[in-house]
């Protein structure tokens, strides 16, 4: 009986110990899903040209998207789709 009340408290301990190293990894995995399906997330968006001279910003709700070799980047804002071909952008959370 004592043997399986350790193994018991073990196996709870190390579900906790799991859980609190991977908080941040969850947090950032719900974050990414809130701005996937949740509408975007308020941020503000900087757009600069080849000579880091800045071309435009947006602000507002905005979820973005980007191609795997980094050459446009697309974002939908006030129901209007903006797409960006090689430009510098820097999205920040507001």
């Amino acid at each position: 009986m004592k043997k399986k009340i350790v193994c018991l408290v073990m196996v709870v301990v190390l579900i906790l110990s799991c859980c609190v190293g991977c908080s941040e990894s969850f947090n950032r995995t719900a974050k990414s899903y809130n701005s996937e399906y949740g509408g975007g997330l308020n941020r503000t968006i900087t757009v600069y040209d080849q000579n880091g001279q800045a071309i435009k910003q947006y602000k507002g709700k905005v979820d973005i998207q980007d191609t795997e070799y980094g050459n446009k980047v697309l974002f939908d804002i006030d129901d209007k789709r903006v797409v960006i071909y090689n430009g510098v952008v820097i999205a920040e959370e507001n």
